[in-house]
């Protein structure tokens, strides 16, 4: 049986995108997103728990990410988890978990400088960058 990795989050930016070009010109941005739980607890005391992820976008949802995304925006995000791996300065072994971003839109009200009218383009953009297939495309049959 082949296995699923899917991922789907509601959360709100740590900051705003680093976004850099690799040489062969592909965009790829990075950013915090946290998503919170708030409970109460047996005392009847709210409770809140609030986990970071780091989110990986590319190419032009990387572009989208840069021009629109800003510290506090908040975003609904799909995409998979990735664990890497590498080393550091001293050769000790170090992991990241990171979430590969495949569809992201803008959730909430536009921000300050934003219009509603280019919530509403950075919406659509998101949906026509997805990788997401249309319908009909690489059907099995």
């Amino acid at each position: 049986m082949a296995g699923i990795n899917k991922v789907i989050l509601v959360g709100n930016t740590g900051k705003d995108p680093e976004v850099r070009h690799l040489e062969s010109g592909v965009a790829v941005a990075n950013f915090p997103l946290a998503t919170s739980e708030t409970y109460k607890n047996k005392s009847g005391d709210k409770v809140t728990n609030t986990e970071w992820h780091n989110i990986v976008l590319w190419r032009g949802l990387a572009e989208i990410a840069e021009k629109y995304v800003k510290k506090g925006s908040q975003l609904y995000i799909e995409g998979k988890i990735r664990t890497r791996s590498w080393e550091d300065k001293e050769g000790n072994k170090r992991y990241t978990t990171e979430v590969i971003g495949d569809n992201m839109q803008l959730l909430g009200r536009p921000s300050g400088t934003e219009t509603a009218s280019s919530q509403e383009n950075a919406t659509s953009t998101f949906d026509e960058i997805s990788n997401e297939p249309e319908p009909g495309d690489d059907l099995p049959f």
